[in-house]
């Protein structure tokens, strides 16, 4: 709800400019990519049930923060003019108490995601773990069907203050229940118990990789360690050591292609949706609209386990990613359309339609990630991965603050296209390198064969 809704908060309180909903997303993303590695160490180091617990209460808690600092804005129109100082408070508490939401929600991800969908996996057939991540993504998508529904018809027929207000009240109270459903999870699976011990007991990735700097520099070094070069203890920082973690994995090149999606503009994200709101286009009709595109990635979900078994985990990925560029071609052909309107339906339509090949490069690349990336890497990776995501999505909000005119929107859809373009080109490399080639045209020239035999067989018959 607080996805959809922020964007349309910030273009009512500041309207015909995209700067405020800019802003929020610039903090949001860059607090994720300073803090998206510590997070994964933290993740890795802390217990499973100390986990759910801070996460949670400090998600849900931020949330009731800034749905009751957007309200205060609402409900007070004029603070603007009549007391900015307490307006720039309101917005700086609002953008930080999301960002706080988000690096909670980050931490909640890598655990399920990244260790515990693996975990749960472990000993069971191999399909298992394709048909778990399908059907996390399928509830995740669920929900982003409803909520936006939901907060679009609020908006729409009550108003913006009861959207938030709504947000704030929702968050204090769900929160008991989230938790006791993780909890319900990780009583009920013995395995999760036992890992959990283990993991506990053993250092972490960035430790080991700390002590081994200090044991394989030179002992002098070790005796004085004032005398260390700076290339020695900017290498030793935790934020550092996460990374070299990351670029040292097989899969950092289908990481790197996935987090250039981030770089978009082409997404219900609080710019597109600003966007639409100032062309006219009813906050309902978006909520809908974001409804069909979360209905479309519940569909890459469940196409996803059956292509992924006939064409492996790799190739289902170059598909994917290709798939997902050509739908959004619409997106680019809807520049040239001269009716606002008409350019904003072909927009949501194209941007809904690219989620059936968005979603199942998602989790492509998310699988690969777990089937490669050791046991002792994976919070930290999907930290790091989560962190350069966030940047990509930063650059993207930063360009909304230089290009900040709804009329200019055209613009960032351009730059999006390209990084999309790019991405598939990247991810397309690696397949290549991987398996020396993209098409089995023998496959093709066998099909082409088979389907000039079968006219010359009706005909004999």
């Amino acid at each position: 709800m607080w996805e959809f809704s922020v964007g349309l908060y910030m273009i009512s309180i500041w309207p015909d400019s995209l700067l405020l909903a800019a802003v929020y997303g610039v903090v949001e993303s860059g607090s994720i990519f300073l803090l998206g590695s510590t997070i994964g160490e933290w993740v890795d180091k802390l217990s499973y049930v100390k986990v759910l617990q801070l996460w949670l209460m400090t998600q849900n808690f931020s949330f009731v923060v800034a749905g009751a600092t957007v309200f205060g804005m609402l409900a007070y129109s004029d603070l603007k003019s009549t007391n900015p100082g307490l307006f720039i408070v309101l917005i700086v508490v609002t953008n930080l108490s999301g960002a706080m939401g988000m690096l909670s929600t980050l931490a909640g991800t890598i655990l399920i995601e990244r260790e515990w969908v693996v975990v749960m996996s472990e000993g069971q057939p191999p399909g298992l773990l394709t048909q778990m991540n399908s059907v996390i993504r399928r509830i995740d998508l669920i929900c982003k069907l409803f909520a936006p529904v939901v907060s679009g018809f609020i908006i729409s027929f009550i108003s913006l203050k009861v959207s938030a207000m709504t947000l704030a009240i929702l968050n204090a109270t769900c929160v008991w229940l989230e938790y006791w459903f993780f909890m319900s999870v990780y009583k009920g699976i013995p395995a999760l118990v036992e890992r959990n011990l283990r993991r506990t007991l053993r250092p972490s990735p960035v430790d080991l990789l700390e002590s081994s700097l200090i044991q394989n520099g030179d002992p002098e070094s070790a005796e004085s360690s004032h005398k260390q070069n700076f290339r020695e203890k900017i290498s030793k920082i935790p934020f550092v050591c996460a990374w070299k973690v990351y670029l040292e994995q097989e899969v950092v090149i289908p990481g790197v292609s996935l987090a250039l999606l981030y770089f978009t503009v082409l997404s219900f994200g609080s710019l597109m949706t600003a966007t639409l709101e100032w062309e006219g286009v009813p906050a309902f009709v978006i909520g809908i609209a974001r409804g069909i595109s979360a209905t479309i990635g519940i569909a890459a979900t469940l196409v996803y386990p059956v292509l992924q078994s006939r064409i492996s985990t790799l190739r289902t990925g170059l598909w994917s990613c290709w798939s997902q560029w050509i739908f959004l071609l619409v997106c680019v052909g809807s520049i040239w359309v001269q009716n606002g309107l008409a350019a904003a339906y072909m927009l949501m339509g194209g941007v809904a339609a690219s989620r059936l090949g968005l979603w199942m490069f998602d989790l492509a690349v998310i699988q690969q990630m777990q089937d490669e990336v050791p046991e002792s890497d994976r919070c930290v990776v999907g930290g790091v991965q989560n962190s350069l995501q966030s940047f990509l999505d930063l650059m993207a909000y930063v360009m909304g603050i230089f290009i900040s005119n709804p009329q200019d929107f055209w613009k960032l859809m351009l730059l999006s296209f390209l990084a999309v373009t790019l991405s598939a080109i990247l991810y397309t490399s690696h397949v290549y390198r991987v398996r020396n080639h993209l098409i089995h045209f023998e496959k093709i020239t066998q099909l082409g064969s088979w389907l000039m035999r079968r006219p010359s067989e009706s005909c004999r018959s």
